[in-house]
Formats: C-alpha cells, sequence, structure tokens
C-alpha cells in the first residue's frame, strides 16, 4: 500500500528537530519521504519512476503525525485478570490470585486475550510491545494476526517455560516474520534459582545478546536477595555475567548508587512503570537520577492486571509527576525528555532501531493526533502538551508496518471486537 499524509504538522522525534508542516509518505512497510513537500521530485528521481499511484491520500487536517508510542514492558495476556484481583498486596495480589488461575490459562486462552490488548494498545496509539508471559508462540501468533508489532522476552523461572525455551525462542522468532522479535530474559531474581539464572548467562554470553528481567520492584525483593546472597539484585545478577552484553530492569524502583553505577556500567535501560507501581504500592523509581547519570530511561504501563490500563498517555504524565513530587523540584524530568522516553529509548530499549522516529527508511509505524479538541488548545507547546494533557481520545489513526489498524474509532484487523471481547469474558468465566 501507498500512503500520502499532507497537510500535516510533523513530530519526527529526530534530535533537535522541531515540529514542521509537511508531508510523509509511506511504501509497504517503510517511510520514503519526510519534508515540507517542496523537494519531492528527488524522491521519484530516487524511485526510478514519473510518479506515485496513490492507495490513499490523507489530509491531516493541521494534526500531528509522530512516531507510535512504544510499550516497553507489558504482559499482554493478563487482560484477564483486569479488575479481578484489586487492592492486594503485592505478594498476595501474586501469589494468591495471579499465579493460580495463571496455571490454568491455555495457549489459546492466551492467544485470545493477548489481541483484546492489542485492541487497546492500538486505540492509545501504541506501535509496538515489549511483551513478557507464559507462551511465546501463541503471543507472536495474536500479533502477527491483527498485524501489530511485538517484541518478546524470555520469562523462564522455577515453576515454567526453560532456558532450553528460550533458546528456541530467540531462534525462532527472531526470524519469523517481520513484526516479529525476541529478546533474552527471566521473570525476576526471586523467581530464579541460581542455577537457572547461571543458565541465562551462558546463553547471553553464547549469543552475545542483551538480557532483560523485572528488578528491584519492591523493598521485600530487595531484602530478600540480600538474605540469599548479601547482595542487591542487580549485584546479584552482574556477578553472574548476565549483563555483560547489556539490557535492563523493569521497574528499577529500590536502586542503590552502587546499582546505578552498574547500570551505567553496562549500559543498561531502567523501563519505568508508574502506574503499577502507584497501584502495588512499590514506590516511586528514581528517574532524575537515572538522568542525571545518563542512564536511559523507557516506559511501560506493565500489565492488565497490575495497571489496570494500557495507557501510554497516564504513564507520561505519572513519570514526571511522581518524579517532581520526588524530587520537590517542579522542574525534574522535562516532559519533553518523558515523549522521547516514550517513543525512541522504548524502541531503542526494544531492539527497534527502525522504529524510533519518523525519517526515509524507517518502518512507517505512526500515530495522528487530533489538537483540534480542548484539552490540545491553545497550542502553546503541542509536544509537552501530549505528556501534560493528551489523552487516549486524541489518536486518530495508529499505523503498524504500513498499515492502517486503527481509525476515528475503528479497527482494521482480522478480527471484530465484539468477538474477541466476547471470548475474552468466556475464558474467565470458566477459569474463575
Amino acid at each position: 500500500m501507498n500512503y500520502r499524509f499532507y497537510n500535516a504538522r510533523i513530530l519526527t522525534m529526530e534530535e533537535g528537530k522541531d515540529i514542521f508542516f509537511g508531508e510523509v509518505w509511506t511504501r509497504d512497510d517503510r517511510i520514503i519521504y519526510v519534508g515540507d513537500g517542496r523537494d519531492t521530485d528527488r524522491i521519484f528521481e530516487e524511485l526510478s519512476v514519473p510518479g506515485i499511484i496513490w492507495d490513499r491520500e490523507i489530509d491531516c487536517r493541521q494534526n500531528l503525525l509522530m512516531p507510535g508510542f512504544k510499550n516497553a514492558h507489558t504482559h499482554s495476556g493478563m487482560t484477564l485478570l483486569r479488575s479481578f484481583a484489586d487492592d492486594l498486596p503485592l505478594d498476595e495480589w501474586l501469589n494468591n490470585r495471579v499465579f493460580p488461575i495463571e496455571a490454568k490459562m491455555s495457549p489459546e486462552d492466551i492467544y485470545e486475550l493477548s489481541k483484546l490488548a492489542i485492541l487497546e494498545y492500538l486505540s492509545g496509539g501504541i506501535t509496538a510491545v515489549f511483551d513478557m508471559y507464559l507462551t511465546p508462540e501463541t503471543i507472536a501468533d495474536a500479533f502477527d494476526d491483527m498485524g501489530m508489532r511485538c517484541v518478546q522476552v524470555g520469562a523462564v523461572n522455577n515453576f515454567s517455560q526453560s532456558p532450553e525455551l528460550v533458546e528456541e525462542m530467540y531462534q525462532k522468532l527472531n526470524n519469523r516474520s517481520p513484526l516479529q522479535s525476541y529478546i533474552l530474559g527471566f521473570h525476576a531474581e526471586y523467581t530464579c534459582s541460581k542455577e537457572l539464572l547461571m543458565s541465562i548467562s551462558d546463553l547471553a554470553h553464547k549469543y552475545k545478546a542483551p538480557v532483560f528481567t523485572h528488578l528491584a520492584e519492591t523493598e521485600g525483593e530487595v531484602v530478600g536477595c540480600r538474605e540469599r546472597y548479601g547482595m542487591s539484585p542487580l549485584e546479584f545478577l552482574d556477578s553472574l555475567g548476565i549483563f555483560d552484553f547489556g539490557g535492563g530492569g523493569y521497574h528499577c524502583v529500590h536502586m542503590t548508587s552502587s546499582d546505578i553505577a552498574i547500570m551505567k556500567k553496562r549500559g543498561l535501560y531502567a523501563v519505568t512503570n508508574p502506574a503499577s507501581n502507584v497501584k502495588l504500592a512499590s514506590g516511586i523509581a528514581p528517574i532524575s537520577e537515572y538522568l542525571k547519570e545518563g542512564i536511559p530511561v523507557a516506559i511501560g504501563t506493565d500489565g492488565p492486571a497490575s495497571n489496570n490500563c494500557l495507557d501510554m498517555f497516564r504513564e507520561m504524565f505519572l513519570v514526571t509527576g511522581l518524579a517532581k513530587l520526588k524530587e520537590k523540584d517542579a522542574a525534574a524530568v522535562d516532559g519533553l525528555t518523558v515523549l522521547k522516553m516514550a517513543t525512541v529509548n522504548g524502541a531503542k530499549a526494544m531492539g527497534l532501531i527502525q522504529a524510533d522516529v519518523l525519517a526515509t527508511g524507517k518502518f512507517a509505524d505512526m500515530i495522528l493526533i487530533d489538537l483540534n479538541q480542548p484539552n490540545m488548545q491553545p497550542l502553546n507547546n503541542i509536544a509537552k502538551n501530549l505528556v501534560y494533557s493528551g489523552s487516549k481520545q486524541n489518536v486518530i489513526m495508529t499505523m503498524v508496518g504500513g498499515r492502517i489498524l486503527y481509525e476515528k474509532g475503528e479497527f482494521f484487523v482480522t478480527d471484530k471486537p465484539e468477538n474477541i471481547y466476547r471470548k475474552a469474558n468466556e475464558i474467565i468465566d470458566r477459569l474463575s
């Protein structure tokens, strides 16, 4: 499909580039032009064609085209548990409510439940997710069938998956389709034996690959690790060589100065999940410290059981709002920095270097934001408006891989929303 988007405000998210008026052209799954529309003859020359027959030309009506949000930590199949186990402490929530019902979920259940999450991602302008859950192949099936981009991460622990499965998925899903990729990982230090963690370290060294995991989410997690090994979770994992080739941690709330030094040394990403951390009373991540030390920060929603909303607009506001509260400084964590976390940094953390900004040759993963709504007016600072007053209601269109999957309240995917909703309710009725 060939698309021409014109009469648009364009935010490429390239460093130092301001919003400008212009056009974006896409061909198949790639962007072939981003500019003001006055130098398009050059494109025809490069393509050796006299012109392009457009499948569709879209007048953006001076609304905003920008890269889609990258949800850098989520558990899509946990849509089953939205509002199922609220208002409980983390250990009780996880051990008494979440784990028991997850044990009953089939691969087919997770396929259907992932599709429900995908609808929510698309309607909120999310074009790629970093997903950690139980059945990688049916998760990949769901995302491929719906046309959505997904990077999965290993979720091995003492109770499910295995290093052998992680290696198999690493080989298989990284060669499956343009929409799929896979990164080494494990659930958390506290759910994995030392022997299991050593196996993950061996895989990291075998493939010279980054590793991601839940990290220092709660005080109890850190205390438990110190009791077991005399070190913080990051110190212990680093001592095993797990992060010798980079990677990062999800949450990263309770971090010491030593931990932060390790993150800086290893080039690790901190993926913050503020709504989940607030709802589960886990704490507030030291975002200002990460930025001060040059540690890249990305943003994730976490799963719909602990959040319960897969909404990057809410996450962006909480990242900056909680940082300001924690530091007692209204200037802490600037809104533009947060917008970069939600787009460019998330893409880089996920290994999606072809989906970080709007530029020629990059993936055609982008969204159109409606500026003609009360919450976006006046147009004093559009980029900061996205962080401080933006909402899912402002998302007009979501394109992934050159395909429009959501536009003006309508989904263009392989299944009808009402069917997806019905199946999700049938699953929870059967399992609960």
